[in-house]
């Protein structure tokens, strides 16, 4: 199959149908077998989501009327190729003819020369890239821009920029089979550059491998999982013993990372049936035992009947705009009216949880989000109305802060949020 046409249905799936470039990516990859071509799909996939306003802008200005219905696809193909000619080191001729030959491929063969003469005009006209609004310099929704300035008015470009950013690859140390520093010897051995991350387990590789390069991968000796990601077995601190809820625990990184930590009886449970199947596979893979359930965070005693937990992770759903880097799709699939849902339904799992805790127990709520409505403003309220719970400290906060909040890029690190919750004794 042809890059160019399968980037075009992977864009035209993220766009017009909503589906998440991870799902949608995958999906077209299947029809290479090369991983060579696999990364270039990925590379413009991602690319094309990255910066999407210009890339619509360059081509929108070529055309004189826009395309409807099924030759959407067609137009999301010219961004595919506008993305070649300014961001990539393809040589012209080659982006274009590839470029115009998908069109074949996804049966539009009158649309060749519709998009050979567009990309040649794009071409032809070596047109730096608009700017002339924030959308277009930032390559980043209003929305998102408004709200980042509000939250930020010191760092918003700082953290958009990091957004733009290809994240760096981590990996999670299973101190089970080894310590840190002898799987550092280890990848050291392999000619595999890596250094310890500020969290106990966490290792960042120089530069991304395939994971079958990585020693001892397939035996569970390390998972592939962000710095940031890595802290929240590390604030939770499982105690020999316990009985632990992971309440919304797909795809399973950190409920594994719980089970590496200590002998617990953990309760994963995700309302995404069809991702529970990788909590199961990370299990497998690292030879770790949990109750895997399918329920709602929401909705505990519908699929609870056992004791209350003495600790729970809850990785609240939430906007993910703290992973944009990783997933740029994000930015065109989330709304600004999605923050305020999301943000109603947080509180609900959050209260619901609460009465399923011990006294004395802790809850660790966490979010991938950089938006405070989700955090700070979340756990603020919560204290507020909930006269048992206590904000505990965490180290590497500020003093000023509710919970704390890691923009992306710090240490390397994905955009995340955490608080520590302790319910008092009686």
């Amino acid at each position: 199959m042809n890059i160019r046409a399968l980037a075009a249905k992977a864009v035209y799936d993220v766009l017009e149908r909503g589906v998440s470039l991870s799902v949608a990516l995958p999906q077209q990859q299947q029809a290479l077998a090369n991983g060579k071509d696999k990364a270039l799909l990925a590379e413009i996939c991602y690319g094309v989501m990255r910066a999407l306003p210009q890339l619509d802008n360059c081509v929108s200005d070529c055309l004189s009327k826009p395309f409807k219905g099924k030759q959407r696809i067609i137009y999301q193909l010219l961004l595919v190729g506008c993305y070649q000619l300014y961001f990539t080191r393809i040589p012209a001729h080659a982006a274009i003819s590839e470029t115009a030959e998908a069109c074949r491929q996804l049966k539009f063969e009158g649309m060749v020369k519709v998009v050979n003469g567009v990309l040649r005009t794009i071409q032809r006209n070596e047109t730096p890239l608009s700017e002339a609004n924030d959308t277009l310099k930032f390559n980043t929704p209003a929305w998102i821009i408004k709200r980042l300035q509000q939250a930020y008015p010191d760092d918003w470009q700082a953290v958009i920029e990091q957004s733009h950013q290809r994240p760096p690859m981590w990996l999670r140390n299973n101190r089970r089979g080894q310590t840190r520093d002898a799987y550092l010897a280890q990848l050291q051995q392999a000619d595999i550059s890596a250094s310890a991350g500020s969290s106990p387990d966490a290792i960042l590789l120089e530069s991304p491998k395939d994971v079958a390069l990585l020693p001892h991968f397939f035996d569970g000796a390390v998972s592939v999982q962000d710095g940031a990601a890595q802290w929240a077995a590390t604030l939770l601190a499982p105690q020999d013993g316990e009985l632990v809820l992971d309440a919304c625990a797909a795809p399973g990184g950190k409920s594994c990372h719980l089970l590496e930590q200590a002998d617990i009886n953990l309760v994963a449970v995700d309302f995404d049936e069809a991702r529970l199947q990788r909590v199961k596979d990370n299990l497998q893979r690292l030879q770790l035992s949990a109750e895997v359930i399918h329920g709602d965070a929401a909705n505990i005693d519908a699929w609870w009947q056992g004791n209350k937990f003495d600790r729970i992770l809850l990785d609240a759903p939430c906007s993910a705009t703290g992973v944009i880097r990783r997933h740029p799709d994000i930015k065109w699939l989330r709304k600004s009216q999605d923050i305020e849902e999301l943000a109603q339904l947080q509180r609900q799992i959050l209260d619901h949880c609460w009465q399923w805790l011990q006294p004395g127990g802790q809850l660790l709520y966490a979010t991938c989000s950089i938006l405070p409505q989700e955090n700070a403003q979340q756990i603020q309220a919560f204290l507020e109305r909930t006269k048992d719970a206590t904000l505990l400290p965490i180290a590497q906060q500020s003093p000023a802060e509710i919970g704390w909040q890691i923009l992306p890029g710090t240490q390397g690190m994905d955009g995340f949020y955490y608080a520590i919750l302790q319910k008092s004794a009686q």
